[in-house]
C-alpha cells in the first residue's frame, strides 16, 4: 500500500516536472506571471526544514568571515610580498577551502558588464531566451532551470545559462544580449584562473606552472545564475548543499542581496558580498590531486523576497572536451610515508559520468574515490 502510495506520488511529482520544463520560461517565467506560492517541485523536504534553524549561522553581529586576501602585490618583484600571499592562499584553503580576493585585475567595469549582461538575457522575451533552452551538455550554450530537475529532492530556485569556452571560440554562439560582455569576462577570469592555479602550486610545495601543467584550467565553464525573488524564500533553496566537482571556482556575485553561504563548523555562514571582490573556492579535484591538504567544502545559495539575485560562477574542470582518458590523483611530490594516498586515480570519463548521474544533492565525489 504504501508503495503504491509513493509511486502516485512520484508521478505527480515527474508530471509537475515535466510541465514546468516543457514552459522553457524557468523560474522567472512563474514569477513573471504573478505567482505568490511556491509550486510543491520547490518546497523542501519537511525534515529539512526542521533542521534548519539549527544549522543557520546568525553571523550579523559576528565578525566571522571566509578570509580576504589581496592580490595587489602578486606581480610584484618582491618575493617576500607574494610568499606572504602564498601563505594567505594555503591557510585559507587548507581550513576554510573559501576565500575572496580584491585588488585581482579584472576592471570594475568588466565584472558589473558581465552581471549587466546576464540581467539583459533574462530581462529579454521569453521566445527570444527559449532559442538556447536545453539539457543537451553537449551543446557549447544552453539555458534551462536545473541540471539535476529530474533527480533532485528539490527543484533549485534559479535559471541558467552555461557557456563553455573549451576549444576555438564561437561568438555567434552566443546570445547578442550579453556576447561581448561574456567574452570579455572570459579572457580577464582565465588569466586570473591561471594566476590562483599558479598560487595555489605554489602553497603546495610545487613549482608555480604545476597544476596549469596538469590542464587544471584547459578550458573553462561560465554558469550565469539568476535568482528571482522567491515568495516563500524560507521554503525554497537556490541551489542545494553541494561542493564543486572541478578543479577551482571564481564566482561574480552581484551585490543586492547575501544569498551564498558555506558550511562552517557544522553551521551555514553567509559570505558577504565585497564591491569589487571575488570568491574563490577549491573543487573536489583538487582536494583529490592535492591528496586532502587542500579542502572542497559544501556550499549552498539561498532564496530571498529580494531579487533577482546575480551570480557567475567559472569552473575550471580540466579537459572536459579534450583528452577524456586522462588520469588524475595525488600529485606523487605529495606522497610519502607519513603522508600516504589518500585518493585512488581516477579516469576522468568516469569522474564525470558519475557525477552526471547523480543528483547534487545526493553526490559526494570524494566519498567514489577514497582509499
Amino acid at each position: 500500500m504504501a508503495s503504491s502510495v509513493d509511486e502516485q506520488q512520484y508521478d505527480e511529482r515527474m508530471k509537475m516536472l515535466k510541465a514546468f520544463d516543457e514552459t522553457k520560461a524557468g523560474v522567472k517565467g512563474l514569477m513573471d506571471s504573478g505567482l505568490l506560492k511556491i509550486p510543491n517541485i520547490f518546497v523542501r523536504p519537511s525534515e529539512e526544514l526542521a533542521q534548519e534553524s539549527l544549522l543557520t549561522y546568525k553571523n550579523t553581529t559576528t565578525q566571522i568571515q571566509v578570509p580576504v586576501i589581496d592580490l595587489s602585490d602578486i606581480q610584484s618583484n618582491n618575493a617576500d610580498k607574494r610568499k606572504q600571499i602564498v601563505e594567505q592562499v594555503r591557510i585559507a584553503s587548507e581550513t576554510w577551502g573559501f576565500f575572496q580576493v580584491v585588488n585581482h585585475g579584472i576592471p570594475l567595469t568588466v565584472l558589473d558588464g558581465m552581471i549587466d549582461g546576464v540581467r539583459k538575457f533574462n530581462d529579454q522575451d521569453v521566445m527570444e531566451k527559449k532559442k538556447y533552452y536545453s539539457r543537451d551538455i553537449k551543446r557549447r550554450v544552453r539555458f534551462n532551470s536545473s541540471y539535476d530537475l529530474f533527480t533532485s529532492t528539490t527543484a533549485s530556485w534559479k535559471d541558467t545559462l552555461t557557456i563553455s569556452f573549451s576549444g576555438p571560440a564561437h561568438p555567434e554562439e552566443l546570445p547578442p544580449s550579453c556576447r561581448e560582455l561574456a567574452m570579455e569576462y572570459s579572457k580577464h577570469v582565465e588569466i586570473l584562473g591561471n594566476s590562483m592555479l599558479g598560487l595555489l602550486s605554489e602553497a603546495l610545495g610545487l613549482k608555480t606552472d604545476h597544476l596549469e601543467n596538469m590542464e587544471c584550467s584547459e578550458g573553462h565553464r561560465l554558469h550565469c545564475n539568476y535568482y528571482p525573488a522567491c515568495p516563500e524564500p524560507q521554503l525554497a533553496i537556490g541551489i542545494t548543499n553541494h561542493s564543486d566537482a572541478g578543479f577551482l571556482t571564481i564566482l561574480l556575485q552581484n551585490q543586492i542581496v547575501t544569498g551564498l553561504q558555506v558550511l562552517h563548523q557544522g553551521q551555514w555562514l553567509d559570505i558577504q558580498p565585497i564591491p569589487g571582490a571575488l570568491v574563490i573556492n577549491i573543487g573536489d579535484l583538487l582536494q583529490l590531486v592535492s591528496n586532502g591538504k587542500f579542502r572542497s567544502n559544501e556550499h549552498r545559495a539561498t532564496t530571498s523576497h529580494i531579487g533577482p539575485r546575480i551570480s557567475v560562477a567559472c569552473f575550471f574542470s580540466g579537459p572536459l572536451n579534450g583528452d577524456m582518458n586522462k588520469i588524475y590523483g595525488p600529485i606523487e611530490e605529495l606522497i610519502s610515508e607519513e603522508n600516504p594516498r589518500v585518493y585512488r586515480n581516477v579516469l576522468l570519463s568516469e569522474y564525470v559520468a558519475n557525477f552526471l548521474s547523480t543528483s547534487m544533492d545526493k553526490y559526494r565525489a570524494l566519498d567514489y574515490y577514497k582509499l
